[in-house]
């Protein structure tokens, strides 16, 4: 196949299990952080006298759009759901963790009713047009829009253990928090995409329902709390006629067939590296009516493998993944500092093509977009009104 296929052509044709050119790559939920980026842009400079951004700019085939937040100004740290991160620090860089949770101590739903909730009219929404040519004339780019997270951005506020714990014995509440949360994005993403005019392919909703282990809740919880939410928003994303690209990291096969059910199109995250994930069992089982992103290994293989080492791992998800299409190549989340630039340079560099891998085979949030060329969701750096400051992590932050 020539390679004369765009960014946006090469994703529609291997999410719809076509053969292409390459497979797909992005950084849906993921990036580089910034040590790591230090070191990659010094060896591209000595050994391929360019830059991180030139290398990657015609290899990433997503790129993030968004409209402006127009809510009054936010205080350091603190994003518009009233949530405060301050940075820790690593010794290179640092993560942010979040330091006040703004319904921790609510005790009825009048006291979370009085919560100050963010409104969609804190956007302005009518830039979309202007931001979809902007990027289309850069590139033919693939566009997501993001976040759509419902259980993290209840137990952002109200505190991790204490929202498990409303689950268990104080549903209600929990029940309240959720229903909150899915309104503002049904209604955020309403509105974006119905200002977008059809040219928004993706749309990045996330939770991080799974653990090392297995799900950090029930399955029977999983589905009676957060699948119903997901649903209900996945239905008003394919109204618009874009695809649901859906995060989670941890061991979540038990709960596959349930987001299938709940309308997502593309799997992302595949932390292969915790409890009970296979990728040739969920290609198997589940490639029929399920794509795939991501799969490289955060945890071992890029921060301590070699460089040979992460080139075979690369070719193995495309082999499995990508047979019969339905695969964009990618890791979970952020590359961790320990990471050696030239494993860098061997994930995101396209195998050539060859019969096995012609088969097809980042956390944006509205206010993001792609930064330097490496990621659709931006660095630690970064800041965030939906999030406040952008952990490092990036595990879909809103």
């Amino acid at each position: 196949m020539a390679s004369d296929l765009t960014h946006r052509e090469r994703v529609a044709l291997a999410l719809d299990h076509q053969a292409t050119d390459r497979v797909p790559i992005a950084m849906v939920c993921s990036g580089i952080n910034a040590p790591a980026h230090v070191q990659l842009e010094a060896y591209l400079e000595a050994h391929r006298q360019t830059t991180v951004a030139a290398y990657l700019e015609p290899l990433i085939d997503i790129a993030g759009v968004g409209p402006d937040y127009t809510g009054s100004d936010l205080k350091p740290g603190w994003d518009m759901w009233g949530v405060r991160r301050d940075p820790v620090s690593y010794g290179s860089g640092h993560y942010n963790e979040i330091s006040h949770y703004p319904l921790a101590g609510a005790t009825t739903v009048d006291d979370i009713a009085a919560h100050a909730w963010p409104s969609v009219e804190w956007f302005d929404y009518s830039v979309m047009p202007e931001r979809i040519v902007a990027a289309r004339a850069e590139r033919d780019y693939c566009l997501m829009a993001s976040n759509g997270n419902v259980f993290e951005c209840s137990w952002y506020m109200r505190g991790f253990e204490q929202m498990l714990l409303d689950v268990a014995i104080s549903p209600e509440l929990a029940h309240e928090i959720l229903q909150r949360v899915t309104d503002f994005w049904v209604e955020h993403f309403t509105r974006l995409l119905a200002a977008s005019k059809g040219e928004i392919d993706l749309v990045f909703t996330a939770d991080d329902v799974g653990g090392q282990e297995g799900l950090l809740m029930s399955l029977g919880m999983w589905e009676e709390f957060i699948k119903p939410h997901h649903e209900r928003l996945n239905r008003t994303i394919h109204e618009f006629g874009a695809k649901v690209i859906y995060h989670s990291d941890g061991a979540v096969m038990d709960a596959v067939p349930g987001l299938i059910d709940m309308g997502i199109d593309v799997l992302q995250a595949l932390q292969f590296d915790a409890k009970g994930m296979d990728a040739e069992m969920l290609k198997t089982e589940y490639g029929d009516r399920l794509c795939f992103e991501g799969g490289v290994s955060v945890q071992s293989t890029l921060p301590f493998g070699t460089p040979e080492e992460v080139e075979n791992e690369v070719r193995e998800r495309i082999d499995v993944l990508g047979r019969d299409g339905g695969y964009i190549l990618g890791h979970p989340t952020p590359s961790r500092p320990e990471r050696h630039p030239r494993t860098s340079s061997r994930c995101s560099t396209p195998p050539r093509p060859t019969r096995r891998d012609r088969s097809p085979a980042e956390c944006s949030d509205p206010s993001w977009t792609r930064s330097s060329g490496s990621s659709t969701r931006g660095f630690a750096s970064a800041t965030s009104p939906i999030t406040g400051p952008v952990d490092a992590r990036c595990r879909a932050l809103a």
